[in-house]
C-alpha cells in the first residue's frame, strides 16, 4: 500500500464511521411524498421527523430503541426512528403515523385500537400502532401468542396490553373485511 493511501486509512479508522460515511440529506421519501430538506446524514431519523418535517406523531421515548415508542416503517419494516441515522435510510420509503390514513380515513389498525380503547396516555400508542401494522403485513392472521411475540418491544407505560392485544386481533379482522370490499 502506498504512503498516502495508509495516511487516508490511518485517518478513516480514526473517526466514527458514520461521520466519513454520512453526507448530507437533501431529500426523503415520507408517507408517500419526495421531501426536501438539507440535514446531516449523522442526526437520527426521529430527530429529522420531528425536528424538520414537523412529523410529531413519531415520539421520542427512551433513545435506545428499547421502548418502541419512536417505531415507523421504513420499507415496511418496524424501524426504531431514534438509533437510525437518516443518512442509512437514503431513497427507502418511511411511513410515520401520519401516514397510515387514506383519504381521510383511518388505518384499520388506527380504527381498531380507538374502538378497543387501547391507549390511555397515548404516549406509545404511535409505536404500537406501527409496530401492530407492520406484523399484520407479515402475518395477517396472527394468534395471541404471534402478537405478543410481534409487539415485543414495545412498552405501555399505563399497561393496558391487554386491549392492545384485543385491537391488534380486531385491526386483523378489519382489515381482511376491506380487503373483502375491494
Amino acid at each position: 500500500m502506498n504512503k498516502g493511501l495508509e495516511t487516508i486509512v490511518a485517518l478513516a479508522t480514526s473517526f466514527h464511521p458514520a461521520r466519513i460515511l454520512m453526507p448530507r440529506i437533501t431529500e426523503l421519501h415520507v408517507n408517500g411524498k419526495t421531501l426536501k430538506l438539507d440535514v446531516e446524514g449523522e442526526r437520527s431519523l426521529l430527530s429529522v421527523l420531528r425536528d424538520d418535517l414537523q412529523l410529531t406523531g413519531t415520539k421520542y421515548g427512551c433513545g435506545e430503541a428499547q421502548c418502541g415508542a419512536c417505531t415507523v416503517l421504513v420499507d415496511g419494516v418496524a424501524t426504531r426512528s431514534c438509533i437510525v441515522n437518516v443518512g442509512s435510510v437514503g431513497k427507502r420509503k418511511i411511513t410515520t403515523i401520519e401516514g397510515l390514513e387514506t383519504n381521510g380515513r383511518l388505518h384499520p389498525v388506527q380504527e381498531a385500537f380507538l374502538k378497543c380503547d387501547a391507549l390511555q396516555c397515548g404516549y406509545c400508542t404511535s409505536g404500537m400502532i406501527m409496530s401492530a401494522v407492520a406484523l399484520l403485513q407479515r402475518r395477517p392472521n396472527p394468534t395471541e401468542a404471534d402478537i405478543i411475540r410481534g409487539m415485543n418491544g414495545n412498552i405501555c407505560r399505563c399497561a393496558v396490553y391487554r386491549r392492545i392485544i384485543t385491537a391488534i386481533q380486531e385491526g386483523a379482522r378489519l382489515l381482511q373485511a376491506r380487503e373483502e370490499a375491494k
